[in-house]
C-alpha cells in the first residue's frame, strides 16, 4: 500500500515538474497560494519523500504471485 502511495505521490511530482518545465505552470503552488507557501512545501515535501521511497522499488526483489486456476 505504501509503495502505490508513493508511486502516485511521485508521479503527481513528476508532472508538476513537466507541467513547470513545458509550460512554467507549477500546479501545487498554483492550488496552495504560491510556492513559498506551507502547503505548498508540505505537498513538495511529501513528493520529494515519495521519491526517495520510490528509489527502494528499484532494488527490490519482489515476486508477485503466480495465480493457479482450477482446471
Amino acid at each position: 500500500m505504501i509503495d502505490k502511495i508513493a508511486l502516485t505521490l511521485a508521479i503527481i511530482g513528476g508532472l508538476n515538474w513537466g507541467g513547470v518545465g513545458l509550460f512554467g505552470f507549477d500546479l501545487v503552488a498554483f492550488l496552495f497560494g504560491g510556492s513559498a507557501s506551507v502547503m505548498s512545501r508540505i505537498v513538495y515535501c511529501l513528493v520529494g519523500l515519495a521519491a526517495v521511497w520510490c528509489i527502494s522499488l528499484l532494488f527490490r526483489n519482489v515476486q508477485e504471485p503466480v495465480e493457479r486456476h482450477a482446471s
